[in-house]
């Protein structure tokens, strides 16, 4: 394992202890799951040589998800891409009228990151790189700086909302030319999807249009074409907790996001989408639940169906969905190692036997679940060895006896009836505090 800086040991073992996925440092914890990273790769690929890839990542609660999405993220950026990713939640998705749509595009472009910004807000460095080399191009051609942006960015105004981008693209170059900075500021704040108005567009910057809850894939593509005349790869896009559409109250604004995926994947399929990619993050219940899933809109549960073939231990990686495989206890050992490695810094005090015996606890305790959820069994174990790091007469094969686990079930749907499917009122002495309520 290579050596780990003081910030990144703490930040893993932070994030672990808490049940949450590092941002730093994942390389030195990640274990198994070798051919679906070879399957994610390849779309990398695709998408860098022009195509498009959609990836639906299907798994337990606690099986890992989160940490495979963003293993992922930290790749495509080794490989040149730009990623924009972001977790659904209640004030935004995919489709929506009330501007949760608008919401979701600009929590990505927050997030937004590069190679060199791998933490987020690279929107800046990402338009200036792009002027830069029209600036340089249009010296060395002995041309205008404007007119080499327009030539480059001519083809966005075939598409939809691509004229105004290219005009705000071209407003930022004015200002960054005329030292303005409140109008490159401007650009970057509609760039971003921080205009909520029209009016106020047009005062700022001149265009007609902003960035809106009926107009958010459009400019993902638009986006993803822009990075690419910028000198990157692609565009990977990833959304998590996808979740938050299943638990969506009205079959139509559900059936209206599941269109939106529809005409993602199509358009994906079918190669309409360039230099693009999607990674969809959900439980199996969001996908197939026939009354509220992916499954209850016909037309995406004859695309994502599972592969008829694929039965009896055979898997097929190829087609959209990637459902997430148990661990192994192989993987499990190995995992626990590395964060044993972390946490004691090579100086280790906990031999393997007590990793073996920990494992056998944690399936006499909740079975095979640890294998398929190991958030629950990581998240003990890291208390297992701090507390021996700050307790050096306690032995540990007294604490692992008296470690209680339980098989991680996810609160994300605790709302909702299992009968019904519908959101579940909130029980209590005093629920019925607003009943004598008159406006």
């Amino acid at each position: 394992m290579s050596k780990l800086k003081p910030r990144e040991r703490d930040a893993i073992v932070q994030a672990l202890r808490a049940g949450v996925v590092p941002k730093l440092g994942l390389r030195h914890i990640q274990v198994g799951r070798v051919r679906e990273i070879e399957e994610l790769v390849k779309d990398m690929d695709r998408i860098s040589e022009g195509g498009a890839a959609i990836r639906f990542i299907i798994g337990e609660y606690g099986s890992g998800k989160t940490f495979f999405m963003n293993l992922i993220r930290l790749i495509a950026l080794e490989k040149g891409m730009v990623v924009m990713f972001a977790d659904l939640a209640p004030d935004r998705r995919i489709h929506a009228t009330g501007g949760q749509a608008r919401g979701l595009y600009a929590e990505m472009a927050r997030n937004l990151s590069t190679r060199t910004k791998p933490d987020g807000g690279a929107m800046a460095s990402v338009v200036e790189r792009f002027v830069s080399q029209a600036h340089r191009d249009a010296e060395a051609e002995g041309q205008p700086t404007g007119a080499v942006i327009r030539q480059r960015l001519g083809h966005f105004e075939e598409l939809t909302g691509g004229f105004d981008f290219a005009e705000v693209i071209r407003k930022y170059w004015e200002g960054h030319e005329t030292g303005n900075e409140e109008l490159t500021s401007a650009a970057l704040r509609w760039l971003r999807g921080e205009y909520a108005t029209k009016t106020d567009a047009r005062k700022a910057l001149g265009v007609r249009t902003i960035i809106d809850d009926a107009n958010v894939y459009d400019h993902l593509k638009l986006m993803s074409l822009f990075v690419r005349e910028a000198g990157y790869q692609g565009l990977l896009v990833g959304l998590d907790e996808m979740v938050n559409l299943y638990k969506l109250s009205s079959s139509q604004a559900r059936n209206a996001n599941y269109e939106q995926i529809l005409r993602i994947l199509n358009d994906v399929l079918q190669g309409s989408a360039e230099h693009l990619g999607f990674l969809l993050g959900g439980t199996p219940e969001f996908l197939m639940n026939t009354r509220r899933g992916l499954y209850s809109y016909e037309a995406l549960q004859t695309r994502l169906a599972e592969n008829s073939f694929a039965r009896d231990g055979l898997v097929d990686l190829s087609g959209p969905v990637v459902r997430l495989a148990s661990l192994t206890p192989e993987d499990l050992f190995v995992l626990l190692a590395n964060i044993r490695a972390i946490m004691q810094d090579g100086d280790s005090v906990l031999p393997d036997a007590a990793l073996e015996a920990f494992m056998s606890h944690c399936s006499d305790r909740i079975g095979e679940s640890y294998f398929r959820t190991p958030r629950n069994t990581v998240t003990a174990f890291v208390n297992l060895v701090a507390v021996l790091e700050q307790n050096p007469g306690v032995e540990w094969h007294d604490l692992i006896q008296r470690i209680e686990l339980a098989p991680d079930q996810g609160d994300d749907l605790s709302d909702l009836d299992e009968a019904t499917g519908n959101p579940v009122a909130p029980a209590g002495p005093d629920d019925d505090q607003l009943t004598s309520f008159r406006l």
